[in-house]
Protein backbone atom coordinates (compact mmCIF):
# COMPACT_ATOMS: atom_id res chain seq x y z
CA UNK A 1 0.00 0.00 0.00
CA UNK A 2 1.32 3.36 -0.79
CA UNK A 3 0.09 6.05 1.24
CA UNK A 4 -0.52 9.70 0.30
CA UNK A 5 2.18 12.85 1.59
CA UNK A 6 -0.95 14.25 3.41
CA UNK A 7 -1.98 13.98 6.77
CA UNK A 8 -5.47 13.03 7.39
CA UNK A 9 -6.33 15.00 10.43
CA UNK A 10 -9.45 16.31 12.17
CA UNK A 11 -8.46 19.65 11.54
CA UNK A 12 -8.69 18.78 7.32
CA UNK A 13 -11.87 16.20 7.51
CA UNK A 14 -13.63 19.10 9.46
CA UNK A 15 -12.53 22.10 6.59
CA UNK A 16 -13.47 19.47 3.60
CA UNK A 17 -16.69 18.97 5.34
CA UNK A 18 -17.47 22.66 6.31
CA UNK A 19 -16.32 23.73 2.67
CA UNK A 20 -18.08 21.37 0.39
CA UNK A 21 -21.23 20.27 2.65
CA UNK A 22 -21.66 22.96 5.36
CA UNK A 23 -25.05 21.18 6.70
CA UNK A 24 -23.10 18.69 7.94
CA UNK A 25 -19.82 20.63 9.38
CA UNK A 26 -21.44 20.68 12.79
CA UNK A 27 -21.74 16.60 13.26
CA UNK A 28 -19.52 15.41 15.85
CA UNK A 29 -16.41 14.15 14.05
CA UNK A 30 -14.15 10.97 15.09
CA UNK A 31 -11.50 8.79 13.28
CA UNK A 32 -12.65 5.18 13.27
CA UNK A 33 -9.44 2.47 13.38
CA UNK A 34 -8.95 0.62 10.70
CA UNK A 35 -9.13 1.10 7.05
CA UNK A 36 -6.61 0.30 3.85
CA UNK A 37 -7.28 1.92 1.05
CA UNK A 38 -9.66 4.51 2.79
CA UNK A 39 -9.53 6.29 6.08
CA UNK A 40 -12.83 6.04 8.07
CA UNK A 41 -14.10 9.18 10.33
CA UNK A 42 -17.72 8.65 11.69
CA UNK A 43 -19.87 11.72 11.63
CA UNK A 44 -22.62 12.11 13.62
CA UNK A 45 -24.81 9.24 14.71
CA UNK A 46 -25.37 8.05 11.09
CA UNK A 47 -22.86 8.92 8.62
CA UNK A 48 -19.13 8.20 7.78
CA UNK A 49 -16.55 10.37 5.70
CA UNK A 50 -14.23 7.85 3.99
CA UNK A 51 -11.06 9.88 2.24
CA UNK A 52 -8.39 8.04 0.13
CA UNK A 53 -4.82 6.98 1.38
CA UNK A 54 -3.77 4.97 -1.58
CA UNK A 55 -3.29 5.71 -5.00
CA UNK A 56 -5.71 2.94 -6.44
CA UNK A 57 -8.62 4.16 -3.88
CA UNK A 58 -10.22 6.77 -5.90
CA UNK A 59 -10.89 4.48 -8.73
CA UNK A 60 -12.13 1.67 -5.83
CA UNK A 61 -14.26 4.57 -4.16
CA UNK A 62 -15.65 5.40 -7.81
CA UNK A 63 -16.76 2.77 -8.04
CA UNK A 64 -18.61 2.23 -4.91
CA UNK A 65 -20.45 5.91 -5.99
CA UNK A 66 -21.51 4.55 -9.24
CA UNK A 67 -22.97 0.68 -8.32
CA UNK A 68 -23.65 0.89 -4.13
CA UNK A 69 -26.70 2.99 -4.83
CA UNK A 70 -28.19 0.53 -7.47
CA UNK A 71 -27.22 -2.58 -5.63
CA UNK A 72 -28.02 -1.39 -1.63
CA UNK A 73 -31.91 -1.49 -1.63
CA UNK A 74 -31.93 -5.41 -2.26
CA UNK A 75 -29.04 -6.54 -0.23
CA UNK A 76 -30.34 -7.30 3.34
CA UNK A 77 -27.61 -6.34 5.28
CA UNK A 78 -26.64 -2.50 5.88
CA UNK A 79 -24.01 -1.08 3.95
CA UNK A 80 -21.98 1.80 3.44
CA UNK A 81 -24.28 3.86 0.92
CA UNK A 82 -22.44 7.09 -0.73
CA UNK A 83 -24.81 9.59 0.17
CA UNK A 84 -22.49 12.58 -0.48
CA UNK A 85 -19.68 13.04 -3.15
CA UNK A 86 -16.40 14.64 -2.47
CA UNK A 87 -14.74 16.81 -4.68
CA UNK A 88 -10.74 17.36 -5.21
CA UNK A 89 -9.62 20.89 -3.81
CA UNK A 90 -6.75 22.68 -2.85
CA UNK A 91 -7.25 21.14 0.51
CA UNK A 92 -7.71 17.35 -0.62
CA UNK A 93 -6.44 16.66 -4.19
CA UNK A 94 -8.63 13.50 -4.54
CA UNK A 95 -12.10 13.21 -4.44
CA UNK A 96 -14.02 11.35 -1.18
CA UNK A 97 -17.22 10.31 0.34
CA UNK A 98 -19.70 10.72 2.69
CA UNK A 99 -21.42 7.43 3.35
CA UNK A 100 -24.17 5.73 5.38
CA UNK A 101 -22.35 4.38 8.66
CA UNK A 102 -22.94 0.94 9.13
CA UNK A 103 -22.97 -0.03 12.91
CA UNK A 104 -21.13 -2.75 14.39
CA UNK A 105 -17.68 -4.05 15.48
CA UNK A 106 -15.30 -5.00 13.12
CA UNK A 107 -15.02 -9.34 13.10
CA UNK A 108 -11.33 -9.39 12.68
CA UNK A 109 -11.69 -7.37 16.17
CA UNK A 110 -15.24 -9.25 17.53
CA UNK A 111 -15.28 -12.85 15.84
CA UNK A 112 -18.94 -14.34 14.97
CA UNK A 113 -19.84 -16.37 17.48
CA UNK A 114 -23.71 -17.58 17.02
CA UNK A 115 -22.61 -19.81 13.71
CA UNK A 116 -26.03 -20.97 12.50
CA UNK A 117 -27.39 -17.67 12.51
CA UNK A 118 -24.61 -15.66 10.65
CA UNK A 119 -24.52 -18.50 8.35
CA UNK A 120 -27.98 -18.10 7.18
CA UNK A 121 -27.38 -14.35 7.21
CA UNK A 122 -24.80 -14.58 4.72
CA UNK A 123 -26.06 -16.91 2.90
CA UNK A 124 -29.22 -14.91 2.47
CA UNK A 125 -27.08 -11.52 2.00
CA UNK A 126 -25.36 -13.38 -0.99
CA UNK A 127 -28.16 -15.03 -2.41
CA UNK A 128 -29.51 -11.32 -2.84
CA UNK A 129 -26.12 -10.06 -4.33
CA UNK A 130 -25.21 -13.15 -6.50
CA UNK A 131 -27.77 -12.07 -9.31
CA UNK A 132 -27.10 -11.79 -12.86
CA UNK A 133 -24.66 -8.32 -13.39
CA UNK A 134 -25.56 -6.30 -16.61
CA UNK A 135 -23.00 -5.93 -19.46
CA UNK A 136 -21.59 -2.73 -18.11
CA UNK A 137 -20.62 -3.94 -14.74
CA UNK A 138 -17.05 -4.05 -13.21
CA UNK A 139 -14.30 -6.71 -14.14
CA UNK A 140 -11.83 -7.59 -11.73
CA UNK A 141 -8.16 -9.28 -12.62
CA UNK A 142 -7.84 -10.52 -9.78
CA UNK A 143 -11.45 -11.50 -8.10
CA UNK A 144 -14.18 -13.58 -9.71
CA UNK A 145 -12.01 -15.15 -12.70
CA UNK A 146 -10.41 -18.32 -12.85
CA UNK A 147 -8.20 -19.65 -10.29
CA UNK A 148 -5.84 -20.06 -13.04
CA UNK A 149 -5.31 -16.23 -13.30
CA UNK A 150 -4.11 -15.84 -9.59
CA UNK A 151 -2.11 -19.11 -9.69
CA UNK A 152 1.03 -16.87 -9.38
CA UNK A 153 -0.48 -14.75 -6.49
CA UNK A 154 -0.91 -17.93 -4.36
CA UNK A 155 2.55 -19.31 -4.81
CA UNK A 156 3.84 -16.38 -3.84
CA UNK A 157 1.88 -15.16 -1.36
CA UNK A 158 2.33 -19.15 0.59
CA UNK A 159 5.74 -19.28 0.09
CA UNK A 160 6.31 -16.09 1.98
CA UNK A 161 4.12 -17.14 4.67
CA UNK A 162 4.99 -20.91 4.53
CA UNK A 163 6.70 -20.89 8.23
CA UNK A 164 3.66 -22.50 10.75
CA UNK A 165 1.53 -23.07 8.01
CA UNK A 166 0.93 -26.53 6.71
CA UNK A 167 1.99 -25.97 3.08
CA UNK A 168 1.71 -29.64 1.51
CA UNK A 169 -2.46 -29.46 2.53
CA UNK A 170 -2.88 -26.23 1.63
CA UNK A 171 -1.28 -26.52 -1.86
CA UNK A 172 -3.56 -29.60 -1.43
CA UNK A 173 -6.50 -27.46 -0.98
CA UNK A 174 -5.77 -25.12 -4.06
CA UNK A 175 -5.20 -27.91 -6.56
CA UNK A 176 -8.48 -29.14 -5.86
CA UNK A 177 -9.79 -25.94 -6.94
CA UNK A 178 -8.27 -25.39 -9.80
CA UNK A 179 -8.85 -28.80 -11.28
CA UNK A 180 -12.68 -28.14 -10.35
CA UNK A 181 -14.64 -27.46 -13.55
CA UNK A 182 -15.13 -23.49 -13.70
CA UNK A 183 -17.75 -21.57 -13.72
CA UNK A 184 -20.70 -22.04 -16.40
CA UNK A 185 -23.17 -19.64 -15.43
CA UNK A 186 -23.40 -15.97 -16.36
CA UNK A 187 -21.14 -13.50 -14.45
CA UNK A 188 -23.22 -12.52 -11.16
CA UNK A 189 -22.06 -9.56 -8.66
CA UNK A 190 -19.72 -10.14 -6.15
CA UNK A 191 -18.39 -8.12 -3.50
CA UNK A 192 -14.91 -9.51 -4.04
CA UNK A 193 -13.34 -9.23 -0.71
CA UNK A 194 -15.03 -10.56 2.51
CA UNK A 195 -12.72 -11.11 5.00
CA UNK A 196 -13.12 -10.20 8.70
CA UNK A 197 -12.33 -6.77 8.56
CA UNK A 198 -14.80 -5.91 5.63
CA UNK A 199 -18.02 -7.02 7.86
CA UNK A 200 -19.46 -5.94 10.98
CA UNK A 201 -21.23 -7.76 13.75
CA UNK A 202 -23.39 -7.29 16.57
CA UNK A 203 -24.46 -9.99 19.14
CA UNK A 204 -23.03 -12.29 18.44
CA UNK A 205 -23.56 -12.78 14.31
CA UNK A 206 -23.06 -10.95 10.90
CA UNK A 207 -24.77 -7.37 10.59
CA UNK A 208 -22.94 -5.29 7.96
CA UNK A 209 -20.92 -5.37 4.95
CA UNK A 210 -18.57 -2.97 4.46
CA UNK A 211 -15.48 -1.96 1.85
CA UNK A 212 -17.20 -2.50 -1.62
CA UNK A 213 -14.46 -1.44 -3.48
CA UNK A 214 -13.31 -4.98 -5.34
CA UNK A 215 -16.98 -4.99 -6.33
CA UNK A 216 -17.33 -6.95 -9.57
CA UNK A 217 -19.07 -9.38 -11.99
CA UNK A 218 -17.60 -13.22 -12.16
CA UNK A 219 -17.12 -16.43 -10.73
CA UNK A 220 -19.28 -16.51 -7.38
CA UNK A 221 -16.82 -18.94 -5.54
CA UNK A 222 -14.58 -15.92 -4.50
CA UNK A 223 -17.39 -14.86 -2.23
CA UNK A 224 -18.61 -18.11 -1.03
CA UNK A 225 -15.04 -18.30 0.66
CA UNK A 226 -16.47 -16.53 3.61
CA UNK A 227 -17.79 -19.87 4.98
CA UNK A 228 -14.37 -19.93 6.30
CA UNK A 229 -13.15 -16.90 5.94
CA UNK A 230 -16.01 -15.34 8.18
CA UNK A 231 -17.80 -18.33 10.26
CA UNK A 232 -17.10 -20.38 13.77
CA UNK A 233 -15.75 -23.92 12.46
CA UNK A 234 -18.04 -26.38 11.98
CA UNK A 235 -20.25 -23.80 10.18
CA UNK A 236 -19.69 -24.03 6.55
CA UNK A 237 -22.03 -26.74 5.95
CA UNK A 238 -25.05 -24.87 7.54
CA UNK A 239 -24.17 -21.80 5.19
CA UNK A 240 -23.80 -24.04 2.37
CA UNK A 241 -27.68 -25.63 2.89
CA UNK A 242 -28.93 -22.09 3.28
CA UNK A 243 -27.72 -20.47 0.35
CA UNK A 244 -28.54 -23.77 -1.23
CA UNK A 245 -27.06 -23.09 -5.24
CA UNK A 246 -23.63 -24.04 -4.86
CA UNK A 247 -22.69 -26.96 -6.50
CA UNK A 248 -19.50 -29.25 -5.51
CA UNK A 249 -17.50 -27.71 -8.17
CA UNK A 250 -17.90 -24.53 -7.32
CA UNK A 251 -17.78 -25.05 -2.99
CA UNK A 252 -14.41 -26.82 -4.41
CA UNK A 253 -13.50 -23.88 -5.98
CA UNK A 254 -14.49 -21.47 -2.94
CA UNK A 255 -12.23 -23.37 -0.31
CA UNK A 256 -9.46 -22.42 -2.83
CA UNK A 257 -10.51 -19.08 -2.65
CA UNK A 258 -10.36 -19.75 1.19
CA UNK A 259 -6.54 -20.31 1.23
CA UNK A 260 -5.74 -17.91 -0.82
CA UNK A 261 -7.37 -15.73 1.33
CA UNK A 262 -6.00 -17.23 4.24
CA UNK A 263 -2.34 -16.51 3.56
CA UNK A 264 -3.30 -13.48 2.32
CA UNK A 265 -4.22 -12.13 5.71
CA UNK A 266 -1.22 -14.23 7.25
CA UNK A 267 0.84 -12.18 5.60
CA UNK A 268 -0.58 -8.58 6.34
CA UNK A 269 -0.51 -9.85 9.73
CA UNK A 270 3.46 -10.90 9.69
CA UNK A 271 3.69 -7.34 7.97
CA UNK A 272 2.31 -6.00 11.05
CA UNK A 273 4.49 -7.58 13.77
CA UNK A 274 7.51 -6.23 11.63
CA UNK A 275 6.42 -3.04 11.89
CA UNK A 276 6.19 -2.69 7.43
CA UNK A 277 3.87 -0.31 5.87
CA UNK A 278 0.12 -1.88 5.36
CA UNK A 279 0.19 -4.28 8.39
CA UNK A 280 -2.81 -4.92 10.11
CA UNK A 281 -1.63 -6.65 13.63
CA UNK A 282 -5.20 -8.57 13.54
CA UNK A 283 -5.47 -10.42 10.34
CA UNK A 284 -3.10 -12.55 11.00
CA UNK A 285 -4.93 -14.20 13.55
CA UNK A 286 -7.77 -14.27 11.20
CA UNK A 287 -5.99 -15.56 8.06
CA UNK A 288 -4.84 -18.69 10.52
CA UNK A 289 -8.06 -19.29 11.86
CA UNK A 290 -9.51 -19.29 8.22
CA UNK A 291 -7.00 -22.25 6.93
CA UNK A 292 -7.64 -24.56 10.37
CA UNK A 293 -11.12 -24.39 9.23
CA UNK A 294 -10.41 -25.38 5.78
CA UNK A 295 -8.34 -28.00 6.36
CA UNK A 296 -10.63 -29.12 9.43
CA UNK A 297 -13.49 -29.74 7.13
CA UNK A 298 -11.34 -32.15 5.25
Amino acid sequence: MTVNRFEIDEPLVRSLVRAQHPDLADLELRPVAGGWDNQLWRLGDHLAVRLPRSQRAPSLLHKEQRWLPVLASRLPLPVPVPVRDGEPSALFPMPWAVTTWVPGEPADRIPISRGPHAAETLAGFLRALHVRAPAGAPANPKRGVPLGAVATEFEQKLEAVDAGVEVADVRSVWNDGVTAPGWNGPPVWIHGDLHPANVVTSAGTLSGVLDFGELCAGDPATDLAAAWLLLPAGTASHFFASYAIADDATVRRARAWAVLRGVSLIGIGQAAERGLPGGQPTWGSAGRATLDRVLAAG
